[in-house]
C-alpha cells in the first residue's frame, strides 16, 4: 500500500496536537514515526523498532537460525510461517534473504531450508580466532585460582578432545609444554572420557573402532568392554577420574559441559601426582557448577515460537 501524504495545513487541521509539537520542533515528526499507513490506527502510529522495523527483522533472522538442533534439521516455508507466527509471504522472504547470504540453504527437490556454509564459516572463526578460549577463559581462571590446580576446557575433534582454553593454579603448569591444543584419546584419560561418555552407544563404538587404542601407560585401558564399562559408571555418576592414565605423572578429575542436553565438551582439573597433591574431588561441586555455567554460555537462546 501507498503511504498517505498529507499538506502541512491537513497535518494542522486533523492534527492539532502533533502540529503544535512540530512547530515547536520541526525534527518531531521524524523522530517519533516511521510512516502513516492508509490501515495504520492513526492514534497510534509506528515507532522506530516497533512492528515491521529493521531490528524486527533482524531479530526475526536470528530466531530462525537460532531454531536449528539435533533435531529440528529443516525447515518448510508454510510449516516456519505456522511455528514463527508469519504470514507465507514473510516466511518466504526472510529464509530467501537468508539463503542468499549463505546462511541456509535450499534443497532443489524438497525446497527445505537447511543451514548453510556460511554458519560454517563464521563458527569456525570464532573458534580459530580465539572466541571460544575468550569465553571459557574467565570461567576456567576462577576454578583454577580456587582450587590451585590446573583447568581445561577441551571440546571434540574426530576420536579425541583438543584443550581450547587453560588456566593454571598456583602449582604451575601440569608440563613444561602449554595444555593448549592438546589432543586427549577417547579411551583415555578424564578429559575425554567426560565426554564421549556421554555420546550414544552407536556414536561411541563407531569412534573407538576407529581410534587405534594406544597405551599411554600402564593404567591405559585398551579393552573395548572395559572402556565401554568405563563410560558407563561416567554416565551413571556424572563425572570422571583418572590416575594416570594419559600421562602416568598426572591425575584429573572430569566433567561434562552440556549445552541443549547433549555433550559438547568437558571441564577438567588436572594436577601433576606429588605427596602433597590435594584431593581433586573436594573440588567437584565447584567443577560441576562452573560447567553448567559453560553450558549455559554456549547455549543460544531457544526461539520463542519453535
Amino acid at each position: 500500500m501507498g503511504l498517505i501524504i498529507l499538506r502541512n495545513d491537513q497535518i494542522a487541521q486533523c492534527f492539532p496536537t502533533i502540529w503544535g509539537k512540530i512547530s515547536v520542533n520541526p525534527t518531531y515528526w521524524t523522530e517519533s514515526f516511521v510512516a502513516v499507513r492508509p490501515s495504520d490506527d492513526v492514534s497510534r502510529p509506528h515507532l522506530a523498532g516497533g512492528p515491521g522495523s529493521p531490528l524486527q527483522t533482524v531479530d526475526r533472522a536470528l530466531e530462525i537460525l537460532s531454531s536449528f538442533d539435533e533435531l529440528r534439521t529443516d525447515w518448510g516455508v508454510s510449516e516456519l510461517a505456522r511455528s514463527f507466527g508469519l504470514s507465507v509471504s514473510t516466511a518466504q522472504r526472510l529464509l530467501a534473504s537468508l539463503s542468499i547470504r549463505g546462511f541456509l540453504y535450499c534443497d532443489p527437490v524438497t525446497r527445505r531450508y537447511r543451514l548453510g556454509p556460511a554458519v560454517w564459516r563464521m563458527a569456525s572463526l570464532w573458534e580459530r580466532t580465539g572466541g571460544l578460549a575468550a569465553l571459557c577463559y574467565g570461567h576456567i581462571r576462577d576454578v583454577a585460582h580456587a582450587t590451585g590446580a590446573n583447568c581445561i576446557v577441551a571440546v571434540p575433534d574426530g576420536a579425541y578432545l583438543r584443550c581450547v582454553a587453560s588456566s593454571d593454579g598456583n602449582t604451575g603448569p601440569m608440563r613444561a609444554q602449554s595444555s593448549e591444543g592438546e589432543l586427549y584419546p577417547a579411551h583415555a584419560g578424564a578429559t575425554s572420557r567426560a565426554y564421549f561418555a556421554f555420546l550414544s552407544t552407536h556414536e561411541r563404538r563407531d569412534i573407538l573402532a576407529a581410534l587405534p587404542l594406544a597405551k599411554y601407560s600402564r593404567h591405559t585401558l585398551t579393552d573395548v568392554t572395559r572402556i565401554e564399562a568405563e563410560f558407563d559408571v561416567t554416565v551413571e555418576q556424572g563425572w570422571a577420574f583418572s590416575n594416570g592414565e594419559f600421562d602416568a605423572s598426572t591425575q584429573a578429575l572430569a566433567v561434562p559441559v552440556m549445552a541443549h542436553n547433549r555433550p559438547v565438551g568437558s571441564l577438567s582439573l588436572g594436577q601433576r601426582k606429588t605427596p602433597g597433591s590435594t584431593d581433586l574431588m573436594q573440588h567437584l561441586p565447584l567443577l560441576l557448577d562452573t560447567a553448567r555455567e559453560l553450558g549455559n554460555s554456549l547455549s543460544s537462546r531457544r526461539p520463542r515460537h519453535a
